[in-house]
C-alpha cells in the first residue's frame, strides 16, 4: 500500500492532492449533514416557541418553514446583517419584542394548528374534540 502511495505522491502529486481535497470536503459535508440530522429530529427542537436569542432560520428550521418566509414576516433585509437574532431585529427596527412575538405568532398559527393536538370548538357543545 505505501509504495502504491508513493508512487502516487511522486508521479501524480497534483491529482493525488485534488483527491485528498475532495476525501476532506466530502468528509465535511457528510459530518454537517449527520450533525443536522440528529439536531432537527430531536423532538425538543421542532416547534419552539420563538425567543429572543433565536434567528429567523433557527424559528424557519424549527416549524418547517422556508428561511425567507420567516425573514419576510419580520421584515428582514441585507441591512440587519449576516444572522441577526430576534433581539437584535427588534432594536434595528426600533419595536419592542412583542411586536415581533405577534408577528411571529400570526406566521406559525396555521403551521401550530397542524403540529398540536385539536381543541375544542367553542360552538361544540357535544363536548367531542374537533378534528
Amino acid at each position: 500500500m505505501r509504495s502504491k502511495l508513493g508512487f502516487l505522491w511522486q508521479h501524480h502529486r497534483v491529482t493525488f492532492l485534488a483527491f485528498l481535497a475532495a476525501i476532506l470536503v466530502t468528509l465535511f459535508f457528510v459530518i454537517r449533514m449527520a450533525v443536522f440530522t440528529l439536531y432537527w429530529s430531536d423532538p425538543d427542537h421542532r416547534n419552539q416557541p420563538p425567543q429572543d436569542w433565536m434567528t429567523p432560520r433557527y424559528i424557519a428550521f424549527s416549524w418547517g418553514l422556508e428561511p425567507s418566509d420567516v425573514a419576510r414576516a419580520l421584515g428582514v433585509t441585507p441591512a440587519f446583517g449576516p444572522r441577526p437574532n430576534l433581539e437584535q431585529i427588534a432594536r434595528t427596527r426600533g419595536v419592542p419584542l412583542s411586536v415581533l412575538y405577534d408577528e411571529l405568532a400570526a406566521l406559525l398559527a396555521p403551521t401550530d394548528s397542524l403540529t398540536r393536538a385539536p381543541i375544542k370548538s367553542p360552538d361544540d357543545s357535544s363536548g367531542e374534540v374537533s378534528p
